[in-house]
């Protein structure tokens, strides 16, 4: 294959016709490269060629921190060079199969199928058509076993890879899990497979042995007694479950991002200030299999914020983990921060911070002071649920108080606007339940009203819950949409008011995203025939196209009431169960079980449940989770008290 035999060398002849398609498309700065920070090495004397690929355009994919990471790392080697890939508008699509282009870099502006690794980053379910639609710009066949030597190889990673199955025919290799230390010996087995000339079916050997790679093609479905099909490895060196790789330390932040010439979704330098979280809400993905928490240390994200905003000239700095208020030196992190703002190297910029995904609970005077000048006109807050009840069932157990007294201190601080995010659709809802979302927002505006008058606007985001792969709510049912448009238009009827504004998912929307995300093989052939119908750019309402998924669904025989309207057992072997993300199956059962009962489980950084991520790396440092010191002793013990009790009723 040209990644790994006689590549023909030199740059292709692509720039001029770029010049002569640029001027007709929306936004020809998404495919010129250029940007400042941008890396640029020599292809003919550099062995490896890596393209990352982020299957959505340009706008947003540049947003997206661990496609820069992995940049970074790959273009830190000598003998290994990255380069960028996004998915075309449509406009330019039309463009480039009418001139016969195929896709190429952005760097060097290089064929795809130059290079020796296309890595996809796919963060959710519904970019597979956008990945598929990739593959033939870049006029490199769709299905794995189609090709040959000639073509490089086709890997994945990101959240949705937890269940890879749906897009096990087009996918050579998943990655699961964090990759900062697992590309490096991708690459290093690259290396030797294309010194040695090895054929590709013993690349992908060599790759399977990598802790993280899942090889599809080495793993075959077999039908057990109770007629369910379930995932075993052709032969014995190949390992069984497939364990998420992590990485003890958080590794370095991104110091020299890439700055667009273009606007994007996100224009502001990324720190993560932690990785992973201890907070168990039972319907985050995320949240489960991102564990164990890591913490990065408060001097090295001042040191990092220093130098980005020299390296980029932006004056916002996002600090991003998945709960940024639970961050353990928040206090000290925020004080800082003050400190570098006022300090004379930066006193003359408006230096902004963000810190997105904010807990009700964890809103402190502090968060909100450093927070006050860049959300002064908004703040985002995600209940998730509106009664006590239901919020103990999904396990963010915070009461009606605390939520208004965080709102009354938004309010205080001169916003004006305030966004709402509720989930309808929970297990164990009830019609009165959703009634209260409409009850307490027009509580929130009341509050509103009382400090700022009739300035308010109370926005709320109503999306629909999926149980999710890897989750103690995977063995629930979704919402058929009939379900799901009764308790939309009930909102509807509640919440008709000037100051209030009310969004919400469309039902078919979800719908495709709980069959992606709970599906098995059987899936592949509907997603080519969606397709070969027209579907792309499937995350985009004004592309999505629900009936020709219902046809490919129908033509590939998919019965989908079977995949997500269906409430599963204990015992049934669920689509993802050879991959194992740490935490023991047993664990989220129970932790179900706890759910039907109200039963909380309080932070796990205050005592251990033994969810099992602490026995499953025991081997890395003890420093990997904060409880592991104190409680990884009792390990064993406590796994033994929590397995559950095992019903078929369930």
């Amino acid at each position: 294959m040209r990644g790994f035999l006689n590549k023909k060398e030199g740059q292709p002849a692509v720039q001029k016709i770029l010049e002569t398609i640029l001027p007709y498309v929306e936004k020809p700065g998404r495919y010129c490269g250029g940007e400042l920070n941008q890396i640029i090495k020599s292809w003919e004397d550099t062995p490896i060629k890596v393209a990352l690929v982020f299957p959505d355009i340009y706008d947003l994919g540049m947003a997206n921190l661990g496609l820069g990471l992995l940049y970074h790392q790959i273009n830190q080697r000598t003998d290994t060079l990255a380069e960028r890939v996004f998915a075309p508008w449509v406009d330019m699509e039309a463009r480039l199969r009418e001139a016969g282009v195929p896709l190429f870099s952005l760097e060097t502006k290089h064929p795809l199928r130059d290079f020796d690794l296309i890595g996809f980053t796919i963060p959710y379910e519904t970019l597979y058509t956008n990945v598929l639609n990739i593959l033939s710009l870049a006029q490199i066949p769709l299905f794995s076993h189609e090709r040959d030597e000639s073509y490089p190889l086709i890997m994945a990673g990101g959240q949705t890879t937890y269940n890879p199955e749906p897009m096990y025919s087009f996918i050579d290799a998943f990655f699961i899990g964090e990759g900062e230390e697992g590309i490096h010996e991708i690459l290093e087995v690259l290396k030797v497979c294309k010194t040695q000339k090895a054929s590709r079916q013993v690349c992908l050997e060599k790759l399977s042995a990598i802790e993280g790679v899942y090889i599809p093609a080495l793993y075959r479905v077999e039908r057990t007694a109770e007629h369910q099909p379930s995932l075993i490895p052709v032969n014995k060196s190949v390992p069984y479950p497939v364990r998420k790789r992590i990485v003890a330390e958080l590794p370095p932040p991104l110091l020299k991002p890439i700055v667009p010439y273009i606007s994007v979704v996100h224009e502001r330098i990324t720190i993560e200030i932690m990785r992973g979280c201890t907070r168990g809400c039972r319907f985050c993905h995320a949240g489960m299999v991102n564990r164990p928490l890591r913490e990065r240390k408060v001097k090295d994200i001042i040191f990092a914020i220093t130098e980005a905003l020299k390296n980029t000239g932006y004056e916002e700095v996002g600090l991003l983990s998945l709960s940024s208020s639970d961050y353990s030196q928040i206090h000290e992190l925020i004080q800082a921060i003050k400190d570098l703002q006022s300090s004379p190297q930066f006193n003359q910029q408006r230096l902004r911070i963000s810190l997105p995904s904010l807990r009700v609970e964890t809103f402190t005077p502090q968060v909100m002071e450093v927070l006050q000048e860049s959300r002064r006109h908004g703040f985002t807050l995600a209940p998730e649920a509106a009664t006590e009840r239901l919020r103990w069932v999904i396990n963010k157990p915070w009461s009606d108080e605390q939520l208004m007294q965080s709102i009354r201190q938004v309010f205080a601080l001169g916003a004006v606007t305030v966004k709402l995010y509720f989930m309808i659709g929970l297990p164990t809802e009830t019609k009165e339940d959703v009634l209260q979302i409409a009850t307490l927002c027009k509580a929130v505006l009341e509050e509103g009203r009382k400090v700022s008058g009739g300035r308010v606007q109370v926005n709320v985001g109503v999306s629909t819950f999926v149980p999710k792969p890897h989750t103690p709510f995977q063995w629930c049912a979704s919402d058929t949409p009939e379900l799901i448009q009764e308790k939309q238009e009930l909102l509807r009827r509640e919440l008709r008011h000037r100051q209030i504004k009310l969004s919400w998912t469309n039902p078919a929307e979800t719908m495709l995203e709980a069959v992606l995300s709970r599906g098995g093989r059987q899936l592949a052939q509907a997603i080519y025939l969606a397709w070969k119908k027209g579907c792309k750019f499937d995350a985009w309402q004004d592309h999505f196209k629900a009936s020709l998924w219902q046809e490919a669904y129908e033509e590939a025989d998919v019965n989908i009431a079977e995949i997500i309207y269906r409430k599963r057992s204990f015992e049934e072997k669920l689509p993802w169960e050879h991959i194992h993300v740490g935490v023991e199956k047993r664990f989220l059962y129970r932790d179900f079980e706890w759910s039907l009962q109200g039963k909380i489980r309080v932070d796990c950084r205050t005592g251990c449940y033994n969810c099992g991520i602490l026995t499953q790396f025991k081997d890395l440092p003890p420093s990997l989770c904060r409880s592991r010191v104190t409680h990884v002793q009792r390990a064993g013990e406590l796994f033994m008290e929590e397995t559950p009790t095992i019903s078929n009723n369930d």
